[in-house]
């Protein structure tokens, strides 16, 4: 319940009065608080920013994809080389590999080799004993070598994965969510406004004063990547390593170059997604890890009130 207090601001963006038909931005609730006594600046206000669709779509990703990534560590340590082409063996020359040589564990790229002992290829087990896989059992599911299960966790949590992304874009369909505020337009693309995305992130300002529910540029072009570009690679990527797939779209496989270059780009794209999770962790932590776990349960952000024009 809000206080009697406070006050609640509905904010429309609109370009035209055609109809009277939103063209972009979501509807914003903000609801300012009233100064307190004694003091000269207004309370934080709340602004509404995540629909329904998009926060349960957040979690299911916190989950699967967590699964998804231990469980895909796991399979790659059966066979730590990637290739590209149809075919890929121990004698084949591999563009990535985790090994291990009598001392050391090492990640060879090409012809450039990066000693990695203690972390990939050679590490020290719970027990004290020297390993010899290419990722460490912390990093794994199942901790312990079982490429079998791995396997089974993996495609039990691929299909939420898959089928959440579909739900998630179907639901955006509805609420307008990705052309609304996700829609890159030519101006956000420019030299000067993208350098001044980056100073303001660099500034630990996320937030622009004007309309603090607007997705930035940095934000938009990250969240499009992902959205339709990297995990879409990784499912079709992983349908087509699929034998099963490979005898019904046997076209899929070639779309990819081969097998060897389907489970490369799937590697590299789920690499890139981690990249990605890494760094909005990081953006998380520095914009305030209580207000954005607020905002991805309830849908509400807390933002400063200089940030919503007051």
């Amino acid at each position: 319940m809000v206080p009697d207090s406070r006050t609640v601001l509905w904010q429309k963006e609109r370009c035209g009065d055609v109809g009277g038909r939103e063209e972009q931005g979501m509807e914003h609730a903000f609801v300012s608080g009233s100064t307190a006594p004694g003091r000269d600046a207004p309370a934080p206000r709340l602004i509404f920013r995540h629909r329904l669709a998009t926060r349960l779509w957040h979690w299911l990703n916190a989950v699967t994809m967590l699964v998804l990534l231990m469980s895909g560590l796991m399979i790659f340590n059966a066979h730590p080389r990637l290739y590209w082409g149809q075919y890929g063996a121990n004698f084949d020359r591999p563009w990535l590999q985790i090994g291990t040589t009598d001392t050391t564990g090492f990640l060879q790229l090409g012809e450039r080799r990066i000693d990695t002992t203690g972390l990939l290829g050679r590490w020290t087990g719970p027990d004290g004993s020297s390993q010899t896989r290419a990722f460490p059992g912390w990093a794994t599911i199942p901790s312990t070598y079982n490429l079998a299960l791995a396997r089974r966790w993996h495609l039990a949590f691929a299909l939420p994965f898959a089928f959440g992304l579909l739900a998630f874009l179907i639901a955006s369909l509805f609420n307008r969510h990705i052309t609304k505020d996700l829609r890159i337009r030519r101006r956000d693309l420019t030299p000067a406004n993208l350098w001044h995305d980056v100073r303001e992130h660099l500034a630990l300002r996320f937030h622009d004063p004007k309309d603090p529910a607007a997705f930035n540029v940095l934000q938009k072009l990250s969240y499009v990547g992902v959205i339709f570009l990297l995990i879409p690679l990784m499912i079709f990527t992983g349908l087509a390593m699929s034998p099963g797939m490979n005898a019904a779209w046997p076209w899929l496989v070639e779309l990819f170059g081969g097998r060897q270059s389907a489970r490369s780009l799937h590697f590299v794209a789920a690499a890139l997604t981690l990249g990605f999770v890494v760094v909005h962790l990081v953006l998380v932590l520095l914009a305030g890890p209580i207000n954005g776990l607020r905002g991805m349960v309830t849908g509400w952000l807390r933002v400063p009130a200089a940030e919503t024009g007051a």
